[in-house]
């Protein structure tokens, strides 16, 4: 097998600083993501008796929470074309700017139409914003990039954990045993909610701004024959001899026919469609797990473990603060262990919390404990799954490829997130919390399987030697 440029130059000094600029202010479209889509869950308990929602309608409930998962999947299906037909920055620059669009919207929203309308917006913003890690991989130098794509879930997880934090300060304490009628005119009722939306215009206008100060990815400069704004950019990375080999190693990997030319019908060739294949069940397998499950309805699942409105908010910020420092983890280990290990890891140790939380359900147990197992699983899967799936999907394709099948991947993640979003109300009332687990369980099962039989290890290579490797 060919050895990069890189691999043979252990001692190129990157300039750190820049490095991390870039990649941090990319993050910052899933810092919005992680935002956008957790704040209705507490949004959830006040919005909901303004807009006639009730158990008797669980077709307006689960609507109101996947709407802007419906917009997630429009943003999959045109960010891999738009990403490889204009770029990577442009993409994101758009996002900020429907996050922000979203944000007013929802805030000011007067009925159910306008909520659902703003929240797709914001949707969309979120299917875009998942460039993020594609373009963080391909400025990142090897030996580092499983680090630097993790930060993109870092971000994601304090967007969550902002969201979790400001619904709380915002919300004002609710009596036990509150009617609906209480609730819709009630300060949380009438204004609360709507500034928790409100919030994130800012974070959104900021990171729409600083966009238009980052460079362009250079694999996709090289691409479009830009040979020597992606050497620029990469000097500017790791020195002038680094910037001339990683544009002549890119160059190795695309034709010169496919320089400019973006063909979907490439991932029909038998071992591209094999790693498409598996970027999608990991996809679904990310989602389906469970966990997103218990950040988007803490209050049903909370409150089968005993615990009022309240309560749910103060432990939805803990299981928030557990994801952030599952992440930090993720990103100390990535490199270290490796992509493959850290996804069985995972799926072996949800699989085990999910049983016992099942088992405690179906035996109506109650309490802290049942809280301390939730926690448990959510900070095994920040560790595991959460960063890992996004690293993973950003470094399997090649190059002249990689915009259209991470769309591909990434519409699948928001097929199988809107799929779970929609039916949860539907498999609660159907199987009960503890069918629900044990569902989950089984998944986590079949997960552990595939990833022991199907998953390549990627750990310290460019992503021209994975292409080499996997496709070659």
């Amino acid at each position: 097998m060919e050895m990069s440029e890189e691999i043979k130059l252990p001692k190129t000094k990157y300039n750190m600083g820049f490095l991390w600029l870039i990649c941090v202010v990319a993050a910052m479209g899933g810092l919005l993501f992680g935002y956008d889509w957790i704040v209705i869950a507490g949004a959830k308990a006040f919005y909901e008796p303004g807009f006639n929602i009730t158990d008797e309608t669980p077709l307006m409930r689960g609507w109101a929470m996947s709407s802007a998962l419906f917009g997630c999947i429009v943003g999959a299906i045109t960010c891999g074309m738009l990403a490889d037909r204009f770029g990577r920055k442009r993409l994101l620059i758009l996002s900020g700017l429907l996050f922000t669009v979203s944000a007013i919207g929802t805030a000011l929203s007067r009925d159910f139409f306008m909520f659902n309308f703003a929240r797709i917006i914001g949707g969309v913003g979120i299917g875009l914003s998942t460039v993020s890690p594609m373009y963080i991989s391909e400025v990142s130098p090897a030996s580092m990039r499983g680090r630097l794509v993790s930060i993109n879930q870092l971000t994601i997880v304090i967007g969550i954990l902002a969201a979790q934090i400001v619904n709380m300060q915002i919300a004002q304490p609710v009596p036990e045993g509150a009617t609906a009628a209480f609730i819709t005119e009630s300060w949380n009722g009438q204004t609360g909610w709507r500034l928790m939306f409100g919030a994130e215009t800012v974070p959104a206008f900021l990171f729409f701004l600083l966009m238009f100060f980052i460079p362009e990815s250079p694999r996709w400069l090289v691409k479009f024959g830009r040979n020597d704004e992606a050497e620029n950019i990469l000097s500017r990375i790791g020195g002038s001899k680094y910037g001339k080999a990683e544009v002549a190693d890119i160059q190795q990997t695309i034709a010169i026919e496919e320089i400019a030319h973006v063909r979907f019908k490439d991932l029909l060739e038998p071992k591209l469609f094999k790693l498409l294949c598996l970027g999608i069940f990991l996809a679904f397998f990310q989602q389906w797990c469970g966990i997103n499950v218990i950040f988007i309805y803490a209050q049903e699942v909370f409150q089968h473990a005993g615990y009022g409105v309240s309560k749910m908010l103060n432990f939805a910020v803990i299981s928030g603060l557990v994801n952030l420092l599952g992440t930090f983890v993720a990103i100390y280990t990535v490199d270290r262990i490796g992509r493959k290990k850290l996804m069985l890891l995972g799926a072996g140790c949800l699989t085990c919390c999910y049983a016992l939380v099942g088992t405690g359900y179906y035996m109506e147990s109650t309490g802290i404990h049942m809280v301390i197992l939730i926690v448990l699983a959510i900070g095994c899967y920040a560790m595991t799954l959460a960063p890992i799936t996004w690293v993973l999907i950003s470094e399997l394709f090649p190059n002249r490829i990689r915009g259209a099948a991470m769309s591909i991947a990434v519409l699948a993640i928001w097929s199988a997130c809107t799929i779970l979003t929609l039916t949860f109300p539907y498999v609660l009332k159907a199987l009960g919390a503890h069918g629900a687990f044990w569902t989950f369980c089984g998944v986590c099962i079949v997960g552990f399987i595939v990833i022991l039989k199907k998953l390549p290890e990627t750990k310290g290579k460019t992503l021209e030697d994975i292409e080499r490797e996997l496709v070659d």
